[in-house]
């Protein structure tokens, strides 16, 4: 007779699981047993709950292979409440999703804190999540992350191409290098030797932006605002603006930073291929009223462009 199995002999491992969700249960808030609750804000006379969801992409490969995990819990969060604050949205609530071939307890600690501390930062409640241990589906050592986010802006006040207007300012808020894009190509130049596979350099965590946005909007009339991620400013910046309108760079108004400048300096990549494929040093773009002190309500924000008549993105 076939000796008996269990789901810990099939590769699942339920009490390490226990483990894991009593130790961060006191990063949660919100949970009623099987969801989470938030209430809306009070006083709002017509607010729109704004959502999105996004993930970390490849990065988390050349983590995995760097030994560096703990900037993923921010990059992953950024990834998803940058997005809603270019609606002009404040998040509430934020839902992770972590799937692994066999779970271990410490590391996805380290990254489920690293999540709530970003929520924290950004005034957001992280509100549970999921830890799915699935042999067999993810080789071992391998997982995945997934980020769910909600937040919450009045109508009148949604950020948007339908308040931008031809001559409008854009004002650059510098990345804090890669981000969460373009990784495939980072980690094929360091397999292949071109580019020195420093930590500190290539993972830098994705820079939040919630807090310098709404700093922003309470200094100057902020009109709309493009997350810079895959495609670069070429495609994110147009999705801030409407049709007949286009962005004109002023070439040299901003640096793109050190990840960036080693990409280039491998000289496997050319520069027309890393515009399509990094943010080239502007995580954030923020489109305000033509004469407003925008640059000044953040420390490092700078005035690197005009909306003009046409479309696309011109860099002059």
């Amino acid at each position: 007779m076939a000796e008996p199995l269990s789901y810990r002999d099939a590769g699942v491992d339920l009490e390490a699981a226990r483990r894991h969700t009593d130790a961060l249960t006191a990063l949660v808030a919100g949970q009623t047993g099987f969801a989470a609750a938030h209430p809306l804000p009070a006083g709002m006379r017509e607010p729109m709950l704004v959502t999105c969801t996004d993930g970390v992409g490849t990065k988390l490969l050349l983590a995995r292979e760097l030994g560096r995990l703990e900037g993923l819990g921010q990059d992953l969060v950024a990834m998803c409440v940058n997005d809603l604050a270019c609606t002009g949205a404040r998040p509430l609530v934020f839902l992770d999703y972590l799937a692994v071939g066999r779970l271990d307890p410490d590391e996805a600690g380290v990254i489920v804190r690293a999540i709530a501390a970003a929520c924290e930062a950004v005034g957001c409640r992280l509100a549970g999540g999921e830890t799915a241990e699935m042999p067999g589906l993810y080789a071992p050592g391998h997982f995945d992350l997934a980020g769910f986010a909600a937040g919450v802006v009045e109508r009148a006040e949604m950020l948007g191409p339908h308040r931008v207007r031809e001559g409008d300012a854009i004002v650059g808020l510098p990345s804090s290098g890669l981000h969460s894009n373009g990784y495939s190509l980072v980690r094929a130049l360091v397999e292949a030797g071109a580019l020195d596979p420093d930590p500190d350099l290539l993972l830098a965590p994705t820079r939040l932006y919630v807090r310098e946005l709404q700093a922003i909007a309470a200094a100057t009339d902020l009109r709309a605002a493009a997350h810079i991620t895959g495609g670069g400013l070429a495609e994110n910046l147009p999705r801030a603006l409407p049709e007949g309108l286009g962005a004109e760079l002023q070439a040299g108004s901003w640096e793109p930073g050190p990840a960036i400048a080693a990409v280039l300096a491998t000289g496997r990549v050319d520069e027309e291929e890393a515009w399509r494929t990094f943010n080239m040093g502007l995580g954030m773009c923020a489109i305000v009223a033509d004469g407003d002190p925008a640059a000044a309500a953040v420390d490092d924000g700078r005035l690197v462009g005009r909306v003009v008549a046409g479309g696309g993105v011109a860099v002059a």
